[in-house]
């Protein structure tokens, strides 16, 4: 399943890493790591962050995205289950309307 993941890193230890040039190795390893199928770089809550979008097929896979920005950045996250249009439509939305509406 799709996970959309966001991450807010706060400033330290992250202005450390700019200072001493490691910064972008750090982030480097953990996008080789978890393969995001999509991920954009942003400000968070005054702060740098990024939002992903990663595949998770079983909910054990949760520590293996979550550590790597933990252990690195301090980082605080948020995962969230995405659906595309097509899930959505496999859904069942017209059934669950005629049985809960």
């Amino acid at each position: 399943m799709k996970i959309l993941l966001d991450v807010t890193m706060p400033h330290e230890p992250f202005n450390t890493y700019v200072r001493d040039g490691t910064a972008g190795q750090k982030i480097g390893r953990i996008i080789d790591e978890l393969k995001p199928e999509a991920i954009y770089f942003t400000e968070k809550d005054g702060g740098r962050g990024c939002v992903m979008i990663v595949e998770l097929s079983d909910p054990s896979g949760v520590p293996a995205l979550a550590e790597p920005f933990f252990l690195t950045f301090n980082a605080r996250l948020g995962f969230r289950v995405c659906m595309s249009p097509a899930d959505l439509q496999k859904a069942g939305l017209d059934d669950l309307g005629k049985k809960w509406g």
